[in-house]
C-alpha cells in the first residue's frame, strides 16, 4: 500500500495540473470502491474550482469552492493526468473531468480506493480521528516522548497507529527505527527522552529522503506521471532478511508484528 512518501510524491505531481483548474464533472465507471464513490459525483464536481490541493497522511484533499474531494490510492492505485482522451481500461474506475479537455484518472485493480466528498474541510469521518503529521514543524523528540509516556505497546505498532502519528506505515517505521537504534519491538513507553529525539529526526530524515527518491516502488505503484520509486534501492533493513547488515555485516532479521513483517539489526538496534 502507498505510505506517506509516495502520497507526498503523487500529490507535488498532481499540485501545477490541478489547482486553479476549474472541473468539468465526473465519470463512475465503477461505485464500488472500498467505500461507494460520493454520491452524484459528477453534479457536485461540475463547475468547482480547485483552490488547493494538499494531503492529510495517506489521503489527498482537494479544496473546492464547496467542500473538498477525498481520494485514497488503496493498495494499488494510481492518480495519473491524461491530457488527451484516452479509453479506460477495466481498473479506470473514476475519471475527474478538467475543463479542457484533461482529466485525472484513477485506476484502482484491487477497489481499495476511495472518492470522497466532504461538505466541510477536515470533518469527513475518515480525517477527524488522523493524529499527527510526521513531517510536521510540531512533531519532535518532545511530542513523541509525550504520545510515548504510559504505552506497552511496541514502538513499531505505535509509530503505525493513525490515531497518534499518521502515514508512516510498515516500510518507512522499520527504517526510522534502524536508523535510530532502536529495537521494534522496545516498549514505546521505556523510551527515553534521548531516544524519542533520535526516533523523531530518523523519522523525519527517513520520510525526506524517500520522498526526495519518489516512494518505493515494490509491486506497482506510480507517481501521477507513470513513474515508479526508487527508495527500496537503498533499504536499510526493509526486505532484506538474512542479508548483512550495511553498518555492522550482522544478518538481518525478521519477525511478525501486529500481522505486519518487522525487520532489524539484532547488533545495531537496541532494547
Amino acid at each position: 500500500m502507498p505510505e506517506l512518501p509516495e502520497v507526498e510524491t503523487v500529490m507535488r505531481g498532481l499540485r501545477p495540473h490541478l489547482e486553479g483548474v476549474r472541473l468539468a464533472g465526473a465519470v463512475v465507471r465503477d461505485h464500488r470502491l472500498r467505500w461507494p464513490v460520493a454520491a452524484r459525483l459528477d453534479a457536485r464536481l461540475r463547475g468547482q474550482m480547485v483552490h488547493a490541493l494538499g494531503r492529510r497522511g495517506k489521503y489527498l484533499l482537494l479544496e473546492l469552492d464547496r467542500g473538498q474531494l477525498i481520494l485514497h490510492l488503496g493498495m494499488s492505485g494510481s492518480l495519473r493526468i491524461l491530457i488527451q482522451p484516452t479509453p479506460a481500461g477495466p481498473h479506470d474506475h473514476v475519471d475527474i473531468l478538467l475543463e479542457g479537455g484533461a482529466c485525472l484518472r484513477l485506476r484502482d485493480p484491487r477497489r481499495f480506493g476511495a472518492v470522497l466528498l466532504a461538505e466541510t474541510p477536515g470533518q469527513h469521518p475518515l480525517l477527524t480521528h488522523l493524529g499527527i503529521e510526521p513531517l510536521d514543524e510540531t512533531f519532535d523528540g518532545k511530542r513523541l516522548y509525550d504520545l510515548t509516556r504510559g504505552r506497552r505497546t511496541a514502538i513499531k505498532q505505535l509509530l503505525m497507529d493513525a490515531r497518534l502519528i499518521v502515514g508512516i506505515g510498515n516500510i518507512y517505521a522499520n527504517e526510522a527505527l534502524f536508523h535510530a537504534g532502536i529495537d521494534p519491538r522496545l516498549p514505546a513507553g521505556r523510551l527515553s527522552r534521548a531516544r524519542c529525539v533520535r526516533l523523531a529526526d530518523a523519522i523525519r530524515a527517513t520520510l525526506e529522503l524517500a520522498i526526495a527518491a519518489g516512494g518505493s516502488t515494490l509491486r506497482d505503484f506510480v507517481d501521477s506521471a507513470g513513474r515508479p520509486g526508487y527508495f527500496q534501492q537503498v533499504y536499510a533493513v526493509y526486505g532484506r532478511a538474512c542479508e548483512p547488515c550495511r553498518r555492522c555485516g550482522h544478518p538481518i532479521v525478521t519477525f511478525r508484528q501486529g500481522g505486519r513483517s518487522s525487520f532489524a539489526c539484532p547488533v545495531c538496534q537496541k532494547r
